[in-house]
């Protein structure tokens, strides 16, 4: 089931292995057609979408009005894939520039964000700039912006105004405790206020700001970073309080604190949580709130797919020398979402069709076999194009005989700079390793002997025979292999070691 890739837009439209995380397939089935329509072609609120529509952030926003333990902002990096991260910052001029660019060669882009490196509302003037003249000039985009919320109430109607339909807050704690071991200050009424004091501020704003886009109609995620020992035990209480306001979608992330970064939670050794730890968590809010799990933590000039980074195709000196007729790019972006959106739609309803018949089978006979957790090294999500050692990500999937789950998706160990410049060689693999100690098969294009080696040492075992072939497809292939071969009879490793 090949997603159209981002470089070649007559590529097959097809499908996709149902999701149930973020707004997946049934959820958004169960939504009304005005919210279901708002976000059927949005690759962050919805977990179908993200395979077939593309995004771009405009990094437009430098100043920060608070300080997070958690970030370190760069202006000029291109080696860390993690929010706060740009190569370079742009005036609105410049932002609406590269942005018909993208649009232009990228059909498949439905979304305009800015998220940063610092906060959108920190810097209104050229955030509204920038929202302002892309609403003329390419109104078929969605415009979303992502903030920490602390002058969020004061612009509600300007973001409204501007038709900016999807916000994002970042809401850690509704706790003024747990938020002054987070945020050390905020900038507020022309001064720094620091401690229990800055969270109070911040959080009250926070919540208000998100009672008044509610009550505008407007769609709001809210993301928070799961700190262990600090949130953890917290988030499940914000996502219940967060879900009662109106949020439509709760994005519980892990907290990076690789002390390359420079974070103060990176240098001071608190860990984040493990990929079991963080499901648990998903799973526990999941009661309360429509989860997103397949958040990339993007950088804040990223472009493309999700778990894509095109910028590098976009700088300001490579869209100078491009030609661009913008109403028949627009053209060809809306012939394409329709035309997609047409097809899943055709696809739901062969699903649910499906799964009615698959729930009449289910009272007469048990399905054989155990669910496998399988880790997938793939550029799009839909084939399995991406040597291991290549991978920036891995899809990490559910497969059991009648269904293909994606779970989420985890990032691999990167390098910060390179080898030589980190130091960290030595430990990238064994990180890797870690953060996918729960999956017993590894599908890639690619993988070297060493690696292959040390991935079945752990448990996992290594499979390149399926290279280039639809990811949903070969999964069903390797469990049922698997279930003949007897392999399915016992727990899986990682259980037995337990």
């Amino acid at each position: 089931m090949p997603t159209p890739s981002t470089s070649n837009p007559t590529a097959p439209i097809s499908g996709c292995a149902s999701g149930r995380c973020g707004s997946s397939t049934q959820q958004i089935d169960e939504l009304d057609a005005s919210t279901a329509q708002r976000v059927q072609d949005h690759p962050c609120y919805s977990e179908e979408a993200h395979k077939y529509f593309a995004r771009m952030h405009v990094a437009v926003a430098p100043a920060c009005n608070i300080q997070c333990n958690y970030c370190n902002r760069k202006y000029d990096c291109s080696n860390e894939s993690r929010p706060g991260v740009v190569s370079e910052v742009l005036t609105a001029a410049q932002a609406v520039k590269k942005t018909l660019a993208v649009a232009a060669a990228i059909p498949q882009m439905s979304v305009l964000g800015i998220a940063g490196p610092g906060d959108a509302l920190a810097n209104p003037e050229r955030t509204f700039a920038t929202f302002a003249e892309l609403s003329e000039r390419a109104p078929d985009l969605k415009l979303c912006l992502s903030t920490n919320g602390l002058m969020l109430p004061r612009y509600v109607d300007q973001i409204a105004a501007y038709h900016v339909d999807h916000v994002t807050i970042t809401i850690n704690c509704i706790d003024p405790e747990i938020g002054a071991q987070i945020y050390p200050w905020i900038f507020w009424n022309h001064r720094r206020v620091t401690g229990r004091e800055a969270s109070e501020i911040l959080i009250s704003q926070q919540q208000k700001g998100l009672e008044m886009l509610v009550e505008r109609g407007i769609l709001v995620k809210v993301n928070s970073v799961m700190i262990p020992g600090i949130n953890d035990q917290h988030l499940k209480e914000v996502s219940r309080v967060v879900r009662a306001k109106g949020a439509f979608l709760h994005n519980v992330m892990p907290l990076i604190s690789d002390p390359a970064h420079g974070t103060h939670f990176g240098l001071t050794g608190q860990r984040g949580p493990t990929p079991q730890e963080l499901k648990a968590l998903q799973d526990d809010c999941a009661g309360d709130m429509n989860m997103m799990r397949h958040c990339q933590q993007c950088r804040a000039d990223a472009v493309g797919m999700l778990g894509e980074d095109r910028g590098a195709e976009f700088t300001l000196e490579k869209i100078e020398a491009m030609q661009i007729d913008e109403h028949a790019a627009m053209g060809r972006r809306i012939a394409l979402r329709a035309a997609i959106n047409a097809e899943l739609a055709e696809k739901r309803a062969a699903r649910h069709a499906a799964s009615a018949q698959v729930i009449a089978l289910h009272r007469a006979t048990v399905s054989p076999g155990r669910p496998v957790r399988m880790a997938v090294a793939s550029s799009t999500g839909a084939i399995i194009d991406t040597h291991f050692g290549h991978a920036k990500s891995f899809r990490i999937l559910e497969v059991t005989a009648d269904s293909v789950h994606t779970l989420g998706t985890r990032a691999a160990a990167q390098y910060c700079g390179g080898e030589a410049d980190c130091g960290e060689a030595d430990n990238t693999l064994a990180r890797t390793l870690a953060s996918l100690a729960d999956c017993e098969v590894m599908l890639c294009s690619r993988i070297g002997i060493e690696p292959w080696g040390k991935l079945e040492a752990a448990g996992i075992r290594p499979d390149g025979s399926h290279a280039m072939e639809d990811v949903a497809s070969a999964a069903r292939a390797v469990w049922q292999a698997m279930l003949e071969s007897g392999q399915l009879a016992n727990a899986p490793a990682h259980q037995r070691r337990a």
